[in-house]
């Protein structure tokens, strides 16, 4: 009989993937839940060098996400306000507006921390920052992008009467 471990994965066993853009914006993230099967709860291990965020501040109209602090030292925008996170911290980040989260590392060492996430789709994401939406469908952010059937961001004033170009 073999022997696997179909639902169990080691992050050693896993490569880190590696994303970016520009100055503020770079990571390094195992994605655990997918190596593992999972298709209802993500978890992702990211890494952030100091000064770098993963991800631009926005919020999840579907899935809730949580975050727990590994390694390191950072602020965490949450709603309109910022705290210091440090090892230890868990964070609950609701899919509601005053959900807008941002984590950054502010500290002149690694940040390492563990995101869950439920795997809801369809899902819309809103950046408030920069005015944009991101639409999933198939597949919820984090998910397998093979699976997705619609990826889309879009200016979030990019408004059309719901008749528009219908006959």
């Amino acid at each position: 009989m073999e022997n696997r471990r179909t639902n169990v994965v080691n992050d050693a066993e896993l490569t880190w993937d590696s994303m970016g853009h520009g100055v503020g914006f770079h990571c390094r993230r195992k994605q655990l839940g997918r190596a593992t099967g999972g298709r209802k709860l993500g978890c992702s291990l990211y890494e952030l060098r100091p000064g770098k965020s993963a991800w631009p501040a926005h919020y999840h109209t579907a899935n809730e996400e949580a975050i727990y602090i590994l390694e390191g030292r950072g602020t965490l925008r949450l709603g309109a306000h910022s705290f210091p996170v440090a090892r230890g911290d868990y964070i609950a980040v609701l899919a509601e507006p005053a959900g807008t989260h941002r984590l950054t590392n502010t500290s002149d060492g690694v940040l390492r921390y563990l995101c869950m996430s439920t795997m809801i789709e369809p899902e819309i994401t809103v950046y408030p920052d920069s005015n944009k939406i991101g639409i999933f469908a198939g597949a919820a952010p984090g998910g397998p992008k093979e699976e997705r059937t619609l990826a889309k961001s879009l200016r979030a004033d990019a408004e059309v009467d719901y008749w528009e170009n219908e006959e």
